[in-house]
């Protein structure tokens, strides 16, 4: 996303008159026909679906998860609403098993939803899943937008102002206080007439058809891939300086991870990152030796020092071809801080190429990550070898990147550009 504006920054290039000129955001403070009845039976489920389908137009959507409190990225709350049917409030929670009536009404529809890659995976799993969909985050960034949260977007664009402060609560709360549900609901409030205004700008910036390549695209990516060696991403694992000691950090995120996974606890609940590292640093051999650590010698992680001491003592027992390398693997490129020393011509490619998408970007007012993806960007600079006289440059890239995924509207910008930045046109003599 990209980085705010400064207010600071703001205040100091802007006069007080044209202060006094801005207008006012309007506060959105309650949704416009009440906060309705939370549906979490059956046949409260067919009623909503009833009440949808007698709508028309799109559907707004939003989901609520329990991100930081659960292991799960399931759905605690579903928010829809429709022009001519008004908004419906779904826990899926009890009803899980009885939403094919509503799948049956909203699943052909064309969905708006804020950062739709956030909560699609969750829809999905409970067999909601969009024809079509309308993405207005993903459209305030094509269009130039310097802030794309949904109140930035709002306030903008429409001139509201959406409440704020519940966005990441417990959702698995039950039951859900008051003020959460008016929160919920007034974040498919307006969504639809943002997604009017945002095609609107897109329309008038000539970006209409780039918008709906990008919407098609997010359809076709299913759930995101499970990363690997998630364990190397423990915080603060960079101060380790031993195999021995990152295969304890291994093993005592791996036993948080199952033991997270079994209980739906967000993991870092169950253990902290810092308590990890501070006892794979340590290397206690006894469960009283861990508990003389911070955190373990809390009365709830003393229940578990069995657990952590085991993962310890499997650690100390692993032969040492079986202890994890400093260096994690990579898939691709290293890292381009080391780009210099392991190949400089490639480092100065990509500086070229980097000069020469920032200059593409600020022309079209798209940020370079929505141009093209960096992975992809950095893959294509670091494979990249001088062809030889029978292939034509241009359409090298223009096949890596079409089999990369690359969306035609990106190709057609990029392509010339990255062509010029990574062979140069050779000028001759005359």
């Amino acid at each position: 996303m990209s980085a705010e504006s400064s207010p600071d920054n703001a205040s100091d290039n802007t006069t007080s008159d044209e202060q006094a000129n801005e207008p006012v955001a309007v506060p959105l403070l309650t949704p416009a026909d009440g906060v309705p009845d939370v549906v979490d039976t059956p046949d409260a489920v067919r009623a909503a679906a009833a009440l949808l389908a007698a709508g028309h137009g799109p559907l707004a959507v939003d989901a609520e998860r329990a991100s930081g409190f659960r292991y799960s990225q399931r759905a605690y709350l579903l928010q829809f609403r429709r022009r001519g049917a008004g908004t419906v409030l779904l826990d899926p929670i009890p009803v899980t098993g009885d939403l094919a009536p509503l799948a049956e009404v909203i699943n052909p529809l064309e969905w708006v939803l804020h950062s739709a890659d956030q909560d699609l995976p969750g829809l999905a799993e409970l067999g909601l899943v969009p024809t079509t969909l309308y993405d207005t985050e993903l459209a305030g960034r094509l269009a130039g937008f310097d802030r794309v949260g949904l109140g930035a977007i709002v306030e903008r664009t429409l001139g509201l102002a959406l409440q704020k402060g519940h966005g990441a609560a417990d959702w698995s709360t039950r039951p859900l206080p008051d003020t959460w549900l008016n929160y919920a609901a007034l974040d498919v409030e307006v969504l639809l007439e943002l997604r009017d205004a945002m095609a609107a700008e897109l329309e008038q910036q000539g970006k209409t058809e780039w918008a709906a390549q990008e919407f098609a695209h997010i359809l076709t990516l299913g759930p995101p891939k499970p990363k690997t060696d998630r364990w190397r991403r423990t915080s603060g694992i960079h101060a380790i300086k031993s195999p021995r000691t990152l295969a304890a950090v291994r093993e005592l995120w791996t036993t948080r991870d199952e033991l997270a996974a079994k209980r739906d606890v967000a993991p870092s609940r169950v253990l902290p990152d810092s308590a990890i590292v501070a006892a794979a640093t340590a290397d206690p051999k006894t469960s009283r030796e861990l508990e003389q650590l911070p955190v373990f010698g809390g009365p709830r992680q003393r229940r578990s020092s069995r657990l952590w001491a085991s993962a310890l003592t499997r650690a100390r027992a692993l032969t040492t071809s079986e202890l994890p390398s400093m260096a994690a693997s990579f898939d691709g490129p290293p890292p381009v801080n080391r780009w210099a020393r392991r190949d400089p011509d490639a480092a100065a490619r990509l500086a070229d190429v980097r000069a020469a998408m920032t200059e593409l970007s600020e022309s079209v007012s798209v940020p370079v990550e929505n141009l093209l993806m960096p992975d992809l960007l950095r893959r294509l600079v670091w494979d990249w070898r001088t062809p030889d006289s029978a292939e034509d440059p241009a359409e090298l890239i223009d096949a890596r990147l079409a089999e990369a995924g690359a969306r035609p509207w990106q190709r057609t910008l990029v392509v010339p550009v990255l062509t010029e930045a990574l062979h140069p046109s050779q000028v001759t003599d005359g």
